[in-house]
C-alpha cells in the first residue's frame, strides 16, 4: 500500500498540469490514499484523498467519459470521513455526488448497481443521523433497483440482499410495520444461503438475521425465533476466534439471547450459559474497544437482574478496563456511562466497602488517570534492564500523549499498536524486583492516604442505590445510605441547572434556597451526622468526591437556611477532589522550588471575543500590592501581553498563578473549553499538552471553570480539573458566572489569608482562606449565588 501511494505520487509529480493523463494519476493517488486510510486510519490520508479527487473532478468536466467515476470516488471518500468524524456537510455532499454520478450513467451501457447501492447507503446514514423518513424510503427503493439488476449468479447479489434487509430493519424500528421485519428476515436468509462457508462477508448476514429474529421475538414472543437466533449467534461466534476485534460483541449478543430465553422459560442451564459466555470476555489491558465495555455493562445488568453471584466478580475484572480504555474520550462517553457507579453500588450492597472505593476510583476520570500514567510514571528502577525499560516507556508515553487528539477512531491502528507496546513494557517493568504494582490501580490502603488531612466523602448515584462512603485515615470506610433514587438526583441536578441559568437576571433566590435545603435534607445532613459520630470536629476540613449527577450539584453550599440552624459551611470547610488518587498525588508532590515562590498574575479584560471586564486591572493591582513584598518573583501579564503563548510561557516559569479573564465552557466539546485571551482561546487541550511540573496553586477568577460535559460528568473534563491534572496541587474555580466586583472582593480577602505565620504563601491554606473570604462576603449582603460560586479543589 505504501508502494502504491509513493508510486502514484511520483507519477503525478512527473505529470505536469495540462497533461492528458493527469486526472488519472490524481484519481489513482487518491484511491491509494483512501485504501491506506482504511488500513491504517491516519486522518490526513483521507483528507488528501478528498482534495485529490476534487482536483481530478475539475479535470473531468461534464461530458468527460470518467466524470461519473470521479464523482463516485469523491463521494465514497466523503462518506468515509463522515463515518470517522460525523460532519453532516460531508455526508450531504457525498449524497449529491452519488446522485450526479448515477444520472451520468447511460442506461444499458454500464452496470449502475454500485452507484445505486452507494447512494442508498449514504441516504441510510443520513436517516440514522437526522431521522427523516424520506431518506430511508428512497434508500430502500434504490436497493430494490440494485437488486433487480443483480440476478441469481451475480457476484454482488448477496450484498444487495443484505443491504436491503438492513434498511427494511431500520424502517421497522422506526415505524413498527411487521411486514418490513418479515421481509428483512427473508432477505437475510436468502443472502446467507448465497455466502459460501468461510466467506468474510457471511458474518454481516448472520448478524443481521440474528438481530431481526431477536426483534421479532421481542415483538411477538415466538419461541422458535429465539431458538434460531441462538443457533445463528453460535455460528457467528465461530467466525470470531480469540483475538478477533468483534469477539466481544458476538459473546455479548449470544449471552443476551440466552438471558432472554431464561427470562421466558426459566431453564437454569440457559442462565449458566449466559454467564459462562460473559466469563469469556477478554481480560486485556490494551486497546479496549467500545464493544468490550458494552459487553461488560451487559454482564453487570444481567447479573443484577438475575441476582447472579458473578456481579461483583465481573465488576472487579471489568471496571479495570476503563482505566486503560480512554485513549479516546468518546469511547468512554458512549460505553461506560454507569459501569463504575454501578460497581460501587453493588460492592456496598455486598458489604465490600473497601472494594467499592477501589472500583469507583478505577472507573472515573479515566481520561485524566490515563494521561497521568503517561505523563509522570515516576520510574527509576535499578540496573541496565530497568534503565532501558524506563527510557522505552518514556518514549512510548510521549508518542501516546502526542496522539491523544490525532484520531477519533475507536481502534485507530497506530494508537492501538503504541498502546500494545506501552503495555508490554509496563508488564516487563512489573517483573522487576519491587515493581510488581507499577501503574496498577491503587489498593484501598494507598487511596486511604487521601484522608490524611481530613475525611473524603464519596457520594454515588447508581440505578440500583444511592450511597455515601466516608473514607477516614485510620479505619474502614463508613457507609451512609442515602434515601433517594438516581432519578431524584437527576431531577434535582436538572432543577439546579435551570435555576443557575437565571442567576443575575431574575428573582431566583427562593428556588435556589429550596434546592440547597433539599440537598441538605436528603443527602448532606445524613453525612454530617455520620461525620459527627466519627468524631470529625466542627471546623475541620472535608473533601467531597461526587459521582454521576452529584458532580453537578453544589454540595458545599447545602444547608437548612433557617435561623438558629447551621448550614454545612458553618460546620465544616469543604473542598472537592475528582478522585482519591488525584488528592494522594497532590499531597505527595512537593515542589523542588519550595524555597523560592514565583507568582504570575494574568489578566485579560479585553479578549478577542467577549465583553470587557473592567475589574481585571484593579484585581491584579490588589494582588500585586499584597504579594510583591512576599514572593521571590512577581510577574504581571495584562491586555496585549496576555496571549495564549504568553500564558503558556509564563506557566513554564511560575508555580503560582492568578488568572482573571472570561471562562468559556464548551459542553458539547469539553476539550475545547477555554480561557479567553487577547489573541484567541487557551483551550483545555493546550493545557494538557503543556505537562507542567511542580506547580503549586491556581486561582481561576473566571466564569464556569468547573463546568464540564453533562453527558459524562464523571470524567471531570473542565478547566479547573485540567489545571489540577496538569500539575497544580491546589485550584480555586467557579461553578457559574462570576460578578466582577464580587471576584475583586473575594480575591482581596483571600490572599490576606493565604499567607502563613512565617510570611510565605502556603497552598494548603487555600480552602481555609476561601472559606474566610466568603464569610466576609456574607456580611456585605452579597447575593447567595455569588457567596457560593467559588469552590476549592485539591490539597
Amino acid at each position: 500500500m505504501v508502494d502504491d501511494v509513493e508510486r502514484w505520487r511520483a507519477a503525478l509529480k512527473r505529470c505536469r498540469p495540462g497533461h492528458s493523463h493527469r486526472s488519472r494519476y490524481l484519481n489513482n493517488l487518491a484511491v491509494s490514499l483512501r485504501d491506506r486510510f482504511t488500513q491504517r486510519g491516519v486522518p490526513s490520508d483521507l483528507d488528501e484523498s478528498i482534495e485529490l479527487h476534487r482536483a481530478a473532478l475539475l479535470l473531468r468536466p461534464v461530458g468527460h467519459s470518467d466524470r461519473s467515476q470521479s464523482l463516485d470516488n469523491l463521494a465514497a471518500s466523503l462518506a468515509d470521513r463522515f463515518t470517522q468524524r460525523g460532519v453532516p456537510s460531508d455526508l450531504n455532499e457525498s449524497i449529491e455526488h452519488h446522485r450526479a454520478a448515477l444520472l451520468l450513467r447511460p442506461r444499458g451501457q454500464s452496470d449502475p448497481s454500485m452507484s445505486l447501492n452507494n447512494l442508498a447507503a449514504s441516504l441510510r446514514d443520513r436517516f440514522r443521523q437526522r431521522g427523516v423518513p424520506s431518506d430511508l424510503d428512497e434508500g430502500i427503493e434504490l436497493h430494490r433497483a440494485a437488486l433487480l439488476i443483480r440476478p441469481l449468479g451475480h457476484s454482488d447479489r448477496p450484498q444487495s440482499l443484505n443491504n436491503l434487509a438492513l434498511s427494511l430493519g431500520d424502517r421497522f424500528r422506526h415505524r413498527r410495520v411487521p411486514s418490513d421485519l418479515d421481509e428483512s428476515i427473508e432477505l437475510h436468509r436468502a443472502a446467507l444461503l448465497l455466502w459460501p462457508p468461510g466467506h468474510p462477508d457471511r458474518r454481516w448476514s448472520l448478524n443481521g438475521l440474528t438481530n431481526s429474529l431477536g426483534h421479532r421475538f421481542r415483538q411477538r414472543g415466538v419461541p422458535s425465533d429465539l431458538d434460531e437466533s441462538i443457533e445463528l449467534h453460535r455460528d457467528a461466534l465461530l467466525l470470531h476466534p480469540l483475538g478477533h476485534s468483534d469477539r466481544s460483541e458476538s459473546l455479548n449478543d449470544l449471552a443476551l439471547s440466552f438471558r432472554d430465553r431464561f427470562t421466558q422459560r426459566g431453564v437454569p442451564s440457559d442462565l449458566d450459559e449466559t454467564f459462562s459466555l460473559f466469563l469469556q470476555l477478554p481480560h486485556i489491558s490494551h486497546a479496549v474497544s467500545c464493544a468490550d465495555l458494552t459487553a461488560a455493562k451487559s454482564w453487570a445488568a444481567a447479573a443484577e437482574e438475575t441476582n447472579h453471584g458473578s456481579a461483583l466478580k465481573l465488576l472487579d475484572q471489568h471496571v479495570n478496563l476503563l482505566s486503560s480504555s480512554s485513549r479516546h474520550f468518546d469511547v468512554v462517553r458512549m460505553a461506560t456511562a454507569s459501569l463504575a457507579v454501578d460497581a460501587f453500588s453493588c460492592s456496598v450492597r455486598h458489604g465490600a466497602l473497601t472494594t467499592a472505593v477501589e472500583l469507583v476510583e478505577q472507573g472515573r476520570a479515566v481520561f485524566w488517570t490515563q494521561l497521568a500514567r503517561l505523563s509522570s510514571p515516576g520510574l527509576s528502577p535499578a540496573g541496565d534492564t530497568g534503565g532501558a525499560l524506563a527510557k522505552e516507556l518514556e518514549q512510548l508515553s510521549f508518542h501516546l500523549r502526542s496522539a491523544f487528539d490525532q484520531s477519533t477512531e475507536d481502534q485507530s491502528p497506530q494508537i492501538r499498536q503504541l498502546t500494545i507496546q506501552w503495555n508490554d513494557v509496563v508488564s516487563h517493568i512489573r517483573m522487576l524486583p519491587d515493581w510488581s504494582r507499577f501503574l496498577l490501580p491503587p489498593l484501598f490502603s494507598e487511596l486511604q492516604k487521601a484522608a490524611a488531612e481530613g475525611p473524603v466523602i464519596i457520594v454515588n448515584a447508581s440505578q440500583y442505590s444511592c450511597d455515601a462512603l466516608i473514607v477516614l485515615s485510620d479505619q474502614n470506610p463508613v457507609h451512609v445510605p442515602i434515601d433517594v433514587t438516581q432519578a431524584d438526583v437527576s431531577e434535582l441536578s436538572s432543577d439546579f441547572q435551570s435555576v443557575a441559568e437565571q442567576f443575575g437576571s431574575s428573582d431566583h433566590q427562593n428556588k435556589l434556597v429550596g434546592i440547597l435545603r433539599k440537598l441538605w435534607h436528603d443527602i448532606v445532613d445524613p453525612v454530617v451526622q455520620s461525620l459527627r459520630k466519627s468524631n470529625v470536629c466542627p471546623g475541620s476540613r472535608i473533601w467531597w468526591c461526587p459521582t454521576a449527577e452529584f458532580t453537578l450539584l453544589p454540595l458545599h453550599a447545602a444547608g437548612p437556611y433557617e435561623r438558629e440552624r447551621d448550614n454545612l459551611s458553618q460546620i465544616y470547610i469543604s473542598s472537592y477532589t475528582p478522585t482519591l488518587a488525584t488528592l494522594v498525588r497532590a499531597r505527595q508532590r512537593i515542589s523542588r522550588y519550595a524555597s523560592t515562590q514565583y507568582f504570575v498574575a494574568i489578566g485579560q479584560g479585553n479578549p478577542e471575543r467577549g465583553k470587557e471586564l473592567r475589574c481585571v486591572t484593579p484585581e491584579l493591582a490588589a494582588i500585586a500590592q499584597r504579594l510583591v513584598p512576599i514572593v521571590s518573583s512577581f510577574t504581571s501579564l495584562e491586555e496585549s501581553d496576555a496571549t495564549v503563548q504568553g500564558v503558556l510561557d509564563a506557566l513554564n516559569h511560575n508555580q503560582w498563578l492568578h488568572l482573571a479573564c472570561h471562562g468559556m465552557p464548551n459542553r458539547q466539546r469539553p476539550f475545547e473549553s477555554s480561557f479567553a485571551m487577547r489573541d484567541g482561546p487557551l483551550m483545555i487541550k493546550d493545557i494538557i499538552r503543556s505537562n507542567w511540573q511542580n506547580r503549586e496553586f491556581a486561582f481561576l477568577s473566571a466564569c464556569h471553570t468547573t463546568v464540564g460535559d453533562e453527558k459524562s460528568p464523571d470524567e471531570s473534563i473542565h478547566l479547573a480539573a485540567a489545571m489540577q491534572f496538569s500539575g497544580f496541587r491546589s485550584v480555586i474555580g467557579s461553578m457559574w458566572s462570576v460578578d466582577d466586583e464580587v471576584a475583586r472582593q473575594v480575591v482581596s480577602a483571600f490572599y490576606d489569608k493565604l499567607v502563613d505565620d512565617s510570611g510565605r504563601l502556603d497552598c494548603t491554606r487555600a480552602a481555609v482562606a476561601l472559606h474566610k473570604a466568603v464569610k466576609k462576603l456574607r456580611r456585605n449582603n452579597i447575593p447567595l449565588e455569588q457567596q457560593i460560586i467559588f469552590v476549592h479543589i485539591g490539597v
